[in-house]
């Protein structure tokens, strides 16, 4: 086991393999605290800054690397929480107050990507990931319309909470998940064969899912969809993958690192409950965690499969 700088931080190697994704002198850093909930955070190689969300506190935040400055990126955000970044360089957003993706034009107006399924509104979009089609794809849980606190409390107008499709070229909505509790993190592994999508249910029902299911990608189809990992310290939330198809996901103790057979093989314990993570840094090398109230990176001998 090696010992961050940072109280409270810890790498825990599990496995060898984990062992080989660092620097023997690497440490875990914290870059700002001062959040409520920090999620969806989002890496904009051309500016060299990160965006990522506090969603209580209705604010976008951005740091900027070369100095380390933080600042509000946007202000009455429509408490967003997920975003990424599509092939254009565009910042795509998950907002709940609202219950729409957008997508911020080069120009800096905003687009809605979706708000409606089948003509009634979505619940409160989640996280996004684009894949190489352009196609955005997200989860619909109902965690800001459940409360006042991440949005506006509202009755539901679909049944169920599902992930969607929506095409490129239409912008056709397409629900290709409709069998989860709490549909929460997304992403595609490196060469898009699969999506992996958690589900946070037991949030609502009593031993409900908290596990990271992965399904076979046929285009605009998915098939499959069995349980690729179960969470052992609370829940799944965010996550991203690397070039070598390791998932670093979110965890109730920091961040947990699974290889693609499935095998945890290790974890990076962070003093705060993690939302999510993103890859960034002039080489991808850079993995910057949002916990509850700050955020945090650490460099990795490893880099993510796309940004965003």
């Amino acid at each position: 086991m090696w010992y961050g700088q940072v109280e409270g931080t810890e790498i825990v190697v599990l496995d060898p393999r984990f062992k080989n994704c660092f620097a023997g002198h690497v440490r875990v850093e914290r870059l700002w605290t001062g959040a409520r909930w920090a999620e969806g955070p989002a890496w904009f190689a051309a500016g060299r800054y990160l965006v990522w969300s506090d969603i209580p506190n209705n604010r976008m935040m951005r740091f900027v690397e070369p100095s380390g400055e933080v600042s509000v990126f946007r202000e009455r955000a429509n408490n967003s929480n997920g975003n990424t970044v599509d092939n254009q360089g565009r910042l795509v957003t998950c907002e709940h107050l609202t219950r729409r993706v957008t997508r911020t034009e080069i120009d800096g107006s905003i687009s809605v990507v979706a708000d409606k399924w089948n003509g009634k509104r979505l619940n409160s979009p989640n996280d996004v990931v684009v894949k190489s089609d352009d196609s955005i794809w997200f989860t619909d849980p109902a965690y800001g319309i459940d409360t006042d606190y991440e949005g506006d409390q509202a009755n539901q107008e679909i049944e169920g909470c599902h992930v969607y499709r929506v095409d490129a070229k239409s912008g056709a909505v397409t629900a290709v998940v409709t069998d989860m509790l709490r549909p929460n993190g997304i992403a595609f592994s490196p060469d898009e064969k699969y999506l992996y999508v958690a589900d946070t249910g037991s949030t609502h029902k009593e031993n409900g899912p908290q596990h990271i299911r992965r399904f076979t990608v046929d285009g605009a189809k998915l098939s499959g969809g069995e349980i690729f990992a179960k969470s052992t310290a609370g829940l799944y939330d965010g996550f991203r993958i690397d070039r070598n198809g390791r998932i670093w996901t979110s965890s109730a103790e920091g961040v947990h690192c699974y290889d693609p057979d499935g095998t945890m093989i290790g974890k990076i314990l962070i003093p705060e409950m993690v939302g999510n993570v993103a890859f960034g840094g002039s080489k991808l090398n850079r993995l910057f965690i949002c916990g509850t109230t700050s955020l945090y990176s650490i460099y990795l001998t490893v880099t993510g499969s796309k940004l965003g």
